[in-house]
């Protein structure tokens, strides 16, 4: 939508359904500078800040952090263009902090459940198509929630062609329609509709670089002297697991690896393709690959050194 040429773009990791189980961090990689686009070796990437592991109600889990210099945000590897996703949470419940489960593309199609620290027995959904904001928002507030922090609850994105419906510990709360999100003036229908990355997030939104609106939204400003703050050093929030479920219009067949993305010549959607092309970003090597050849250098250096020692002038 805004590069320099549609080659410009790197293609997008094909949808796998699959249930991740949080605690195991073999598959996230926490320094997202190292990643190459495999996610064949990766599932999550740390974008930023930091995460621990914990355990809590006798489930496994980790909990993102939140500290004066930010908070953390986990993104998939993989996208999801279309299906079923749920994510097992414990949120945080401190005034100005917001948990996140969304779904954000390429070129902003985003879905969200967000949740403000200072109200634990509701959510937040929301939408947004190619990052437009809408004159009336689309957020609704959902309540009647058994308390968020002290509850592990099951939120469900179920994200089809023609309708987007919100779900709790497996009851609808929300369904919007893909027919009802048409724009009267351009016609275009105005419904998330490209692959999207899931991101998991615990953000400060209630500090003063934010807009007052958004600090109001979140419960006014993080109070850095809570006694929760100061006795862990950042406030947190859960994530014991994220399963999901893949539903493409068609099913990619065999040796599909990504998404890429087709011309863009009116206001409307780009096309969607399955395509066989590598995800790698330029051809980077993994870590692995980068360790070995580091073996390989070591080892050759001692074995020269050896042979030089063994024969003089070598």
């Amino acid at each position: 939508m805004a590069s320099y040429s549609l080659s410009s773009c790197a293609p997008d990791p094909v949808c796998q359904s699959a249930n991740y189980t949080l605690s195991d961090t073999s598959r996230i990689i926490s320094n997202s500078t190292h990643f190459n686009g495999n996610a064949s070796q990766y599932d999550w990437v740390v974008q930023q800040g930091s995460y621990l592991n914990t355990t809590s109600d006798g489930e496994a889990a980790i909990a993102l952090t939140l500290t004066q210099g930010g908070g953390t945000l986990l993104s998939s590897t993989r996208y999801v263009h279309y299906g079923q996703i749920t994510a097992r949470v414990k949120t945080g419940r401190w005034a100005g902090v917001v948990t996140a489960f969304i779904t954000m593309s390429d070129i902003k199609d985003e879905i969200d459940w967000e949740f403000p620290g200072n109200r634990t027995t509701e959510g937040q959904t929301n939408y947004f198509w190619q990052g437009v904001i809408p004159s009336v928002t689309n957020g609704v507030t959902e309540t009647g929630f058994t308390d968020t922090y002290a509850n592990w609850h099951d939120y469900t994105i179920d994200w089809q062609p023609d309708s987007l419906t919100f779900l709790v510990d497996g009851n609808v709360t929300r369904t919007i329609k893909a027919a009802d999100c048409v724009n009267n003036v351009t016609g275009v229908t105005q419904f998330p509709n490209t692959p999207s990355r899931i991101q998991l997030s615990l953000w400060p939104a209630g500090i003063p670089s934010e807009p007052n609106g958004t600090v109001q939204w979140a419960g006014g400003l993080i109070n850095w002297s809570d006694p929760d703050y100061v006795s862990a050093g950042h406030f947190y929030a859960l994530f014991q697991s994220v399963t999901v479920q893949c539903n493409d219009t068609t099913t990619p067949g065999a040796g599909i690896t990504s998404y890429v993305y087709g011309t863009n010549s009116s206001l409307d959607t780009p096309s969607i393709a399955f395509s066989n092309a590598s995800t790698l970003i330029n051809g980077a090597s993994s870590l692995s690959d980068l360790n070995s050849m580091h073996g390989m250098l070591v080892a050759g250096l001692f074995v020269g050194a050896l042979l030089a020692h063994l024969f003089p002038g070598f």
